[in-house]
Parts: structure tokens; sequence; C-alpha cells
């Protein structure tokens, strides 16, 4: 049995999904109140890295009434996340931090970490961009209410993408901070071992690719460079751009990269990584597949790092 049958490539977790962001509506804000009103609307109640869940006999649900999410504590506040595929809209809402303490003990409905939900499989994957959306925006303007440039109390503009200084006119939009990932191979072609590392919060044993945020005027590939050298001290070149991932821990894109190492010496950031090593082939695959025989393992499959150790280990199944 190969690793391709054990863990299909698919894709990473917050990335693919069918919702329609209809940016035209944003500056509609009669439409979006009539939007709210419709039976057929649905909401996803975030606070914090937490989601709220409805339990019901078929199991839980994320998507909810606006009168059932209401009634479970969340801020009147809506941000419009878009439409999904047959019309109706979505909406994002927040949760006080009083009404969020009062989930403990409740049969009805549950508050529970977002990332847990994603690694069990609860919640359907084509629904996990949307949710990520709200994540990000409602924490976005929960952190932002008020202005950067003159300190006065922000209002919510365009269904939540934009928040508004009445004093000196300031607009101020969502950040994403983009976020390189990259696995580092060594060896001729393909290369025969990749650079993995461990930072002290992992669970034990785990490891996973180098990550660091990109910096003020500094390219991709300067990142690249720069986080692997810092962190490792090996210095690389060939830097090519695999694909990207929302990351909604608050608000980043993962941009995932390889790289190929021209140096293999190690010396080891420790402000920054627990440890870091060189596996082989035979051995990565082994984490990847959690059959390492010193209970170590490779990134989840829901995370990007999991999906550069893939494509380096099949590449064959890139194209599943």
């Amino acid at each position: 049995m190969t690793a391709s049958s054990l863990f299909p490539l698919g894709h990473p977790a917050f990335v693919s999904h069918g919702l329609d962001r209809a940016a035209h509506l944003r500056n509609d804000d009669d439409h979006l109140f009539r939007l709210e009103s419709k039976p057929s609307t649905r909401a996803y109640v975030v606070h914090r890295d937490g989601l709220v869940l409805k339990q019901e006999a078929g199991g839980p649900r994320a998507q909810l009434t606006i009168d059932e999410a209401i009634a479970l504590g969340a801020n009147p506040g809506t941000v419009f996340l878009g439409l999904r595929d047959d019309g109706a809209a979505l909406f994002g809402m927040g949760m006080a931090p009083a009404a969020a303490e009062k989930f403990a003990g409740r049969a009805d409905a549950l508050l529970t970490d977002l990332r847990g939900l994603v690694m069990q499989g609860v919640i359907p994957p084509q629904e996990l961009a949307a949710i990520a959306t709200a994540k990000s925006l409602v924490g976005w303007n929960q952190r932002h209410g008020y202005c950067a440039n003159c300190g006065t109390r922000t209002t919510m503009a365009q269904g939540g993408w934009r928040r508004d200084c009445p004093s000196c006119k300031t607009e101020h939009f969502p950040r994403t901070d983009p976020v390189v990932i990259m696995l580092v191979t060594r060896g001729e072609g393909l290369g025969n071992q990749c650079l993995l590392g461990r930072q002290k919060h992992f669970p034990p044993g785990m490891w996973s690719c180098l990550a660091g945020f990109v910096e003020a005027a500094e390219t991709i590939e300067d990142a690249v460079r720069r986080e692997i050298f810092e962190e490792s001290g090996v210095r690389c070149d060939d830097i090519r751009y695999y694909m990207s991932q929302p990351w909604p821990y608050p608000s980043s894109l993962m941009i995932g990269c390889t790289a190929k190492a021209s140096t293999e010496q190690l010396t080891i950031d420790h402000s920054e990584l627990e440890d870091a090593r060189w596996f082989d082939r035979d051995e990565a695959l082994l984490l990847v597949r959690r059959q390492h025989p010193a209970q170590l393992s490779g990134p989840h499959p829901f995370a990007i790092a999991h999906h550069l150790l893939r494509r380096w280990l099949e590449p064959e199944a890139a194209h599943d």
C-alpha cells in the first residue's frame, strides 16, 4: 500500500469552497439588512479560536440561523461573508467573553476549538474557507475598534470589510500577514533529504517545515532564504512556489515554497526552534504515515506543510 492510498493528497484546510463573496453587495446596507431577516440566511459564530456548534441528533451543525446565533449569545453585529451556492446569504458573528463563559455544560450547543474540529473532520471541508473568513473578519473588527491615525472610535462599513473613522476620515481595511513555509531539500534531482524543525509548542514528537513572516519590503524568495538561514544556518537557492493556504490565526496567508540547500551544516537558533535536523526519504515517509518507530510524526494533512512533504515524497500525487 502506498502513502497515496493512506493519505490522499487533496487540499489543505481553508483552501477551497463555493462561496460567492458578492463584493458588489457590501455597500448596500439596506440589502444586507434584508438578507439578515431571510429564513434561509445562516451565520457562523466565532469567539477567539473557537466556533459555536449546534448539537443535533445527526451531529453538530456550524451554520446557524440568525435567531439561533443571537439566542446562543452572539453579538448583533454581523459581517457579510457572501452567498452560498443556493443563493442564501452567509454572515459571521462574534461573541462577548461573558456569553462564551455560559457554554460550559450546555447540552444543545458547544463552543469548541476550531483547530481541533478541523483535525477531527467534524466540519465539512467545503465550509472551512468560509469559517476562516468569518474568524479573520470578526476578529479584525473586534481588534480594530479605534482609528490608528487619530484614536477615534471607528464604525463598521462595507458589511464588515472596512472600518471608517468619523473624525479624520481614514478608511481601515483588514490585513493579511504573509508567511513563507518551505520544504528545504538537499541532494541531486528531487533530493534525498529534507530539513524539518520542531517548535516548543508542537505536540510531542511532531516535526514540520520551517516557516516565518515576510518582512517589510521583502520578496517571497528573500524571506525564504532569510528564514531558513536565521533558524537553521543553512543557505539555499532554487526557490519555487508551490501553493498557498489561508491560515486564520488570526489572519495569515501561508505561502508554500520549496528550496534547495547549498550548504548542509546546521546552526540552530534555539529562540526560534527547539530542534532541526535532516530526514532521509524513508524516514520522512514514516513521519507522514505516522509509523515512525520513535513515535515521531509529521504535520497533519490539514496543514500545507503536510502537502509540501507529500509532494516531495510522491511527486505523482500532485497530479491526482
